[in-house]
């Protein structure tokens, strides 16, 4: 079995017209209206985010997803979560200082069915930084994603590149509970069949919400870090 791998400036042109007048002109030249500069609300335009919580047996994580720069990644995400996919599942692969993989797996290791591949969204701009989420997929397969995904626990810059032809299409980054995450990173781990890095004991991911924009403004999620 093949294992998923866990990534205005306004330019104002000045004309500088010289004259040399002897005599007064006879009319004025009414004044150009000067060019009105944009505001700081037109010249960023904020992407859209999608805000989830993630529960598990070490505690809750608060995720936002990128709807704006990764829009089939999040709506396949979503989807999943909608339908329960995800809930009673397991982190199955994690690995020190490099990445925690879920959302493919019972507690017995044993796969679930999921809903057809999804497009490589990895030329996104958003990169493989710790905390980050981002999609696994097969080696030498772009386009494979289908649920499970994985969540960097260090700066891992080596996924943003095409070494198989893709890199590994980032979503969304935590934005509350990296001691959950450290905490699930920190798990020992062990072999089990033909699975490596299996946690010892059993991490459940017991349920996994879309919240309400009301419920990310009570959580006071947007903008928030770590």
């Amino acid at each position: 079995m093949k294992k998923l791998i866990p990534i205005a400036t306004l330019t104002l042109g000045v004309s500088v017209f010289a004259a040399i007048a002897f005599t007064q002109p006879t009319t004025k030249e009414a004044a150009k209206p000067a060019a009105s500069q944009p505001t700081e609300t037109e010249a960023v335009q904020e992407d859209k985010m999608v805000y989830i919580s993630m529960e598990t047996t070490k505690g809750t994580m608060y995720l936002a997803l990128n709807e704006t720069k990764a829009p089939i990644t999040t709506a396949n995400f979503l989807s999943y979560i909608e339908d329960g996919f995800y809930n009673d599942t397991i982190f199955h692969r994690v690995i020190p200082g490099f990445m925690i993989q879920g959302g493919g797996f019972t507690q017995d290791l044993k796969k679930k069915s999921t809903k057809a591949e999804i497009k490589n969204e990895w030329k996104n701009g958003l990169k493989n930084t710790r905390g980050t989420i981002a999609m696994a997929r097969l080696g030498r397969q772009p386009d494979s994603a289908s649920s499970q995904f994985f969540i960097n626990l260090a700066d891992n810059g080596f996924l943003d590149q095409p070494r198989d032809g893709a890199g590994y299409a980032v979503f969304g980054h935590i934005v509350k509970g990296e001691d959950v995450l450290d905490a699930i990173g920190a798990a020992k781990t062990a072999p089990q069949g033909m699975h490596g890095d299996v946690p010892v004991e059993a991490i459940i991911i017991k349920t996994v919400t879309t919240l309400t924009d009301e419920q990310a403004a009570e959580l006071e999620l947007a903008g928030a870090e770590g």
